[in-house]
């Protein structure tokens, strides 16, 4: 299955610059992996406001509990509260491949 997941960040106050510059390269660096395992598909940044951190990925997992377990697996996960869509195909997709 595929999933549309929409990812805010919210940086707790008083967090350091170094926890925070820390935080985000372990969350490259996980995300770099789910990437090879086929788990995060494409990621997105839409316009942001100064100081918001929220970005819209697309993810593969069997199922919805499969995929909480790849959310959970990313490190932002403890600052970021996730919006998940399921998604399903559409008949008039182009990427379905017909002539």
């Amino acid at each position: 299955m595929e999933f549309f997941v929409e990812m805010v960040t919210t940086v707790p106050d008083g967090t350091s610059p170094d926890a925070v510059t820390d935080m985000r390269e372990r969350e490259a660096a996980r995300s770099a992996q789910l990437a090879h395992e086929g788990s995060l598909r494409r990621l997105w940044r839409p316009p942001l406001a100064h100081g918001e951190w929220r970005s819209w990925g697309i993810f593969s997992a069997d199922d919805a509990d499969a995929l909480e377990r790849v959310l959970a697996s990313m490190p932002l996960r403890a600052w970021r509260q996730d919006t998940v869509t399921p998604l399903t195909s559409h008949p008039n997709d182009p990427g379905l491949g017909r002539p």
